[in-house]
């Protein structure tokens, strides 16, 4: 075992005093969480729902709808943020529509619960 060596951390390693640079970076980032297979179905359905929304409402609402669907994602890395102010205007929009919009806002709730959990 005396010849083995375990790098844990940064290493460093300098030979003589002139011209040493740069450092050996032994760190990565800790994987990120897969999502859930309940939240990947949620979004699978929610996808589909405003896609049947998007044909009831006006334009300026079905290109709101448009712009938040990319932050809609089963991501881990997406951000938490983005992500709800997009579930959240898909929601209001699908409830200025009345019942046609339910199921979306139904669909909303169900993934934000997901989420908090």
């Amino acid at each position: 075992m005396s010849g083995d060596h375990y790098y844990f951390g940064d290493s460093v390693t300098m030979h003589g005093g002139r011209g040493n640079t740069g450092i050996v970076k032994n760190q990565t980032a800790p994987a990120a969480p897969a999502a859930s297979p309940e939240l990947q179905a949620a979004i699978g359905e929610l996808i589909v729902l405003v896609g049947q929304l998007r044909a009831q409402v006006p334009a300026a609402s079905a290109q709101a709808i448009d712009d938040s669907l990319p932050d809609i994602t089963a991501d881990p890395d997406a951000a938490p943020q983005e992500r709800h102010r997009a579930l959240m205007a898909v929601a209001g929009i699908a409830a200025t529509v009345g019942a046609v919009g339910q199921p979306v806002v139904e669909a909303v709730n169900k993934i934000l619960g997901l989420l908090s959990s």
